[in-house]
């Protein structure tokens, strides 16, 4: 950065010192070279940048050259190792299998089980009175449902006596 003041300080003293500002233009004096080369001093790059430039150009190759060095690894693994994958794969088959079914029924055991201890935590905190999150959506839901069925038993004595008279009517011997 500092470079780059320099050079724009330096261009600059030297365009105050030439008559006609040394704008390189028609009137300028025909000094076009220095404008182009004031141009391109601007736009280089400073020290920062160019060491920032190296730092990626080398981290890219030995990332590209290691992941050259993995690819022909595991390619030669293959190669090398194949035939004994396959005459003892009537052995790895069923040992996987079963390796798998226990693996995925201990995690799955291991996660519902964690999942009961959280609900039994939160059940636990909501009885003590405590209110856990969420306890207020379960209140309002606990009382909107007890509000519904006030409502259907009222509604049900309502038109319950209702369909009786209608049945009477319709059968009066009933």
């Amino acid at each position: 950065m500092a470079d780059r003041h320099s050079i724009q300080a330096q261009a600059q003293r030297v365009s105050t010192t030439r008559p006609g500002g040394g704008g390189g233009g028609p009137t300028g004096g025909g000094d076009g070279g220095s404008v182009l080369l004031k141009r391109i001093q601007d736009h280089a790059p400073n020290s920062t940048q160019v060491v920032g430039l190296l730092t990626l150009v080398i981290s890219g190759g030995i990332l590209l050259f290691l992941t050259g060095l993995t690819l022909t690894a595991t390619v030669l693994g293959l190669i090398f190792f194949t035939p004994l994958i396959i005459l003892s794969s009537p052995i790895w088959v069923p040992a996987g299998t079963v390796l798998f079914i226990a693996i995925a029924g201990f995690l799955s055991m291991t996660g519902f089980g964690v999942s009961l201890l959280a609900v039994c935590s939160w059940m636990y905190k909501y009885f003590r009175g405590r209110h856990p999150p969420g306890s207020d959506r379960v209140d309002y839901a606990r009382s909107r449902i007890a509000d519904t069925a006030s409502h259907m038993k009222d509604y049900a004595r309502e038109y319950g006596g209702y369909l009786q008279s209608k049945v009477k009517d319709a059968a009066p011997g009933a």
